[in-house]
């Protein structure tokens, strides 16, 4: 059975500009298999979340959430990779994924191959398995305070904050075609066209990161 998940990436473009000190980094943003939307990746509080970054079609809702409280959420900036931790001794992350093609919860893995490709697995039940693969579309995400430490970080409800510039010193570049499509300036701010930001500071990832 394949896991067919919501966030798909099309790509655009080569990506450059990464080390092989970074080839197991799971952060920045990433186009799903089927290219209909990006995926961005961030450690918040020690865990690795995700939360869809861009849509191909702008507007998309969460109908097929079983809660009919939250089938009319917009699916940007929804939470998507759910607390997921890092396995001792290997390069990858376990926890959940939510996917808005069923509104249903499954365990997951993510496990970076290279620089620009992330695996996702997910089961049910621990059987009934299936994944995809994603590519990347925006560089590593640099551990910033409000992902650390949640510093600032808004009560559940309150609208999320534009963040500062990424420290100096960090490493990663995006092509021109790259950066176009992944909307970003530098990881963890707003812009006109980026209107998600730093996702640590979601109300529905920081509610439950911190």
């Amino acid at each position: 059975m394949r896991l067919a998940l919501y966030t798909g990436l099309i790509l655009v473009g080569g990506y450059t500009g990464l080390t092989p000190a970074l080839a197991a980094d799971p952060t920045g943003d990433w186009r799903v298999a089927d290219g209909v939307a990006n995926i961005r990746v961030a450690q918040c509080n020690g865990s690795m979340w995700g939360a869809v970054s861009w849509e191909k079609q702008p507007g998309g809702r969460d109908e097929y959430n079983p809660d009919a409280a939250k089938k009319t959420r917009p699916t940007l900036g929804m939470a998507t990779l759910i607390d997921m931790k890092k396995k001792p001794g290997a390069e990858q992350w376990e926890g959940q994924v939510y996917n808005a093609k069923d509104g249903q919860l499954y365990s997951a893995t993510i496990t970076p191959v290279g620089t620009d490709q992330l695996e996702i697995k997910g089961c049910v039940m621990g059987f009934l398995c299936g994944g995809e693969t994603w590519t990347r579309v925006g560089p590593p995400i640099p551990l910033s305070t409000a992902n650390a430490m949640a510093k600032g970080a808004p009560k559940p409800g309150a609208a999320p904050k534009p963040q500062g510039a990424a420290p100096q010193g960090t490493t990663g570049a995006t092509t021109p075609a790259a950066t176009k499509m992944a909307g970003a300036t530098k990881p963890g701010q707003k812009s006109a066209a980026d209107p998600v930001g730093d996702i640590c500071l979601l109300p529905e990832i920081a509610g439950l990161a911190h």
